[in-house]
């Protein structure tokens, strides 16, 4: 999800100029490293705060090492210190190289990450979770790459990452769906508890279904073109998905909604790229 924020907003940067790929894969490392650090720092916390154990579904449709003991919570702390060493070098780099701006959208970037499950504010436990991650991976992301590459903000790229932020927060909404007993036994305040499971189903088919209008609406009149229709390729998956979400919420369904996310975006990109060449 980071590589595909990242690439619609170098690749739209490349529809107003000249492309330069060693910007492009700095600010991918660099973004990856930051996101990398964020899982970490989420997961040290969720375990430190008896959020997430054995019994919660999380652990039990794929590993994870430090609710099996398999990793120490000082050996996770280490790890996200140097993964955020090396996302700070970078972005130092692009500050210096780029501009202000980086700076700008890097520190709200490692802020928003840190905090999302760190005291004092620990806003991902307090129903803020999916707005945090729709703006990060929406917005934020995507006009820091495009900035990086044009050294300028655009209001175009921050209409095109509204749909693609939004399919990012649904797959924190699948998560919080999933997780909603175990969450409210554990004093957690998340979308679904607070408007309960059948309205959260709403709001996730509402956003879902927003998200391809928008795609669609920007093809047919700007700033997209219409070989962004090609995102439509996905609304199979989509389909699929939501028969399955409604009926019961699977153990991956976040899992499953971020596969859906994957192949939106990727598609996404294509787009972009077709425009570019032809």
């Amino acid at each position: 999800m980071t590589a595909i924020s990242v690439s619609v907003g170098a690749a739209l940067g490349a529809l107003d100029g000249a492309f330069s790929w060693h910007l492009y894969l700095l600010t991918l490392a660099g973004t990856i490293f930051m996101h990398g650090a964020a899982n970490l720092i989420n997961d040290y916390y969720d375990v430190l705060n008896k959020v997430d154990s054995q019994e919660v579904k999380t652990a039990q449709y794929r590993p994870h090492p430090l609710v099996e003991g398999k990793l120490s919570l000082n050996a996770v702390r280490i790890e996200a210190c140097i993964l955020s060493a090396l996302a700070l070098g970078i972005g130092v780099y692009l500050c210096l190289t780029r501009g202000w701006v980086v700076f700008a959208i890097g520190v709200t970037g490692i802020l928003a990450g840190l905090f999302y499950t760190a005291p004092p504010f620990k806003y991902k436990y307090w129903a803020l979770g999916e707005l945090s991650v729709f703006f990060m991976w929406g917005p934020l992301m995507v006009e820091g790459s495009y900035f990086v590459q044009r050294q300028s903000l655009s209001l175009d790229a921050f209409w095109i990452s509204l749909p693609f932020g939004i399919l990012v927060a649904l797959v924190l909404l699948a998560n919080n769906l999933r997780d909603r007993e175990t969450d409210k036994l554990r004093g957690i305040k998340t979308l679904p508890i607070l408007m309960s499971r059948h309205n959260g189903m709403r709001l996730y088919m509402a956003l879902a279904i927003l998200a391809y209008g928008a795609v669609i609406a920007m093809s047919l009149f700007g700033p997209l073109t219409l070989w962004s229709l090609i995102v439509l390729l996905s609304l199979p998956l989509f389909l699929h998905l939501l028969r399955t979400m409604i009926h019961d919420t699977p153990d991956d369904a976040d899992a499953q909604t971020a596969k859906l996310n994957t192949v939106f975006g990727i598609l996404l990109v294509i787009s972009l790229i077709l425009e570019r060449m032809l």
